[in-house]
């Protein structure tokens, strides 16, 4: 089983990326209310044709590694011919299905209230996904997935973004994410962090443990003084960067070159260090708990092929599919069921899948709203802000 360079293939940012705006509000900034669509209300024949957008490692046909397709099998079954467009960044996917042309998406939860307010995708009417049922509930019905009990989703893979060091130059074993903020300067040069606007709620969340006098209850609902704190450390923690990562093998080379010795990562990552033996890491899930991130698939409030795109949600949440994508891309599947398919026996002990003590302690994903998503007010920051305050904390 290959380990994919799963989340990014460019190690850039949306707005050097993509020709969109960077400052001032975007559509489904304000979360306040989405555009009223109904679902769905049932599945037909195929229309023989679907357009996807999503992560590299996500639909696979066997084109990249012949022991990896479930896409033929799902064309053989259903006559719809799968074409996809695969998504660098979350922000990029939001363009992508902002232009109309596909019929879903595989969104992190960085990008889907952005579509869900910007009325780009539809609501979910999960009774015609049959294997929705046994999903994982811990991802059900969620602030990044949903809207007033409505969802806008199927949950597809997780994972937490965990601490992970090079266990010969970083000896003491940390377990806070002090080690790469307040006490980052003992690895000056040598520290690595996610290279994201999403990456403000790391430090946001360990702002709410160690400086609880801000009143930080939710990492992605941040009032702008509470910004600036997180802005602020994110500075500090500046200095003693030696690069950001988006790209998952950029950061496996950097470990394996003593370039980065601690940092953010995905176990998937440790795991290709791990394999190649050649530097020994560790991962922690700190004890301020993580980030992460909870992929959904969505469907276009505009799909040409809804019937398609409702087979493809139910094929990819089904437990053989969904454990065949998991250990391909190196996630958790959302499929309690899934477990039972894997090939390696252990794997989903690795990956924490049905550990739900495990997942409470991850903050997943969120699109920051002026709407606080965390249904406080609506005087928080949006995402739009925290994408100029990035581009400002990396100079």
């Amino acid at each position: 089983m290959p380990l994919l360079a799963v989340r990014s293939a460019l190690a850039v940012t949306a707005c050097a990326a993509l020709a969109v705006a960077c400052s001032g509000s975007q559509p489904g900034d304000s979360g306040e209310t989405p555009p009223h669509m109904e679902p769905l209300t049932a599945v037909g024949d195929g229309e023989g044709r679907l357009n996807l957008v999503a992560w590299a490692g996500y639909v696979e046909d066997g084109s990249n590694d012949d022991s990896a397709d479930w896409v033929t099998p799902f064309e053989q079954r259903t006559g719809c011919q799968v074409n996809v467009k695969i998504g660098n960044t979350s922000d990029e996917m939001v363009q992508l299905m902002r232009s109309g042309q596909y019929d879903g998406v595989s969104a992190s939860g960085d990008a889907t209230l952005r579509m869900i307010y910007a009325g780009d995708v539809a609501p979910v009417n999960t009774d015609l996904v049959p294997n929705y049922e046994t999903i994982s509930s811990f991802l059900k019905n969620k602030s990044w997935n949903s809207v007033d009990g409505q969802m806008y989703g199927i949950p597809h893979g997780w994972g937490a973004n965990l601490l992970m060091y090079n266990i010969e130059v970083v000896r003491d074993a940390p377990n806070s994410w002090a080690a790469v903020f307040d006490d980052a300067d003992r690895y000056k040069g040598k520290v690595t962090a996610y290279d994201s606007p999403i990456y403000i709620a790391d430090a946001a969340l360990y702002l709410s443990k160690t400086k609880p006098d801000l009143g930080i209850s939710d990492p992605y609902s941040l009032r702008p003084e509470q910004l600036d704190a997180a802005v602020e450390l994110l500075e500090k923690q500046r200095e003693n960067i030696g690069e950001y990562w988006s790209d998952y093998t950029k950061e496996v080379q950097a470990f394996e070159s003593g370039t980065s010795v601690i940092g953010t990562t995905w176990q998937v990552i440790a795991n290709a260090i791990g394999a190649d033996n050649k530097v020994q890491v560790n991962t922690v899930l700190p004890k301020e708990g993580s980030t992460g991130w909870s992929d959904s698939w969505m469907i276009a409030s505009k799909a040409a092929h809804p019937n398609c795109m409702y087979k493809w949600m139910d094929w990819i949440s089904s437990p053989e599919i969904n454990a065949q994508v998991a250990e391909y891309f190196g996630e958790a599947p959302a499929q309690t069921k899934a477990c039972e398919f894997t090939s390696q026996p252990d794997f989903c002990d690795i990956y924490h899948a049905t550990d739900e003590e495990f997942a409470a302690k991850i903050r997943y994903w969120t699109t920051p709203q002026t709407q606080c998503v965390d249904g406080s007010g609506d005087d928080c920051t949006a995402y739009s802000e925290w994408v100029d305050r990035w581009q400002q904390i990396k100079g």
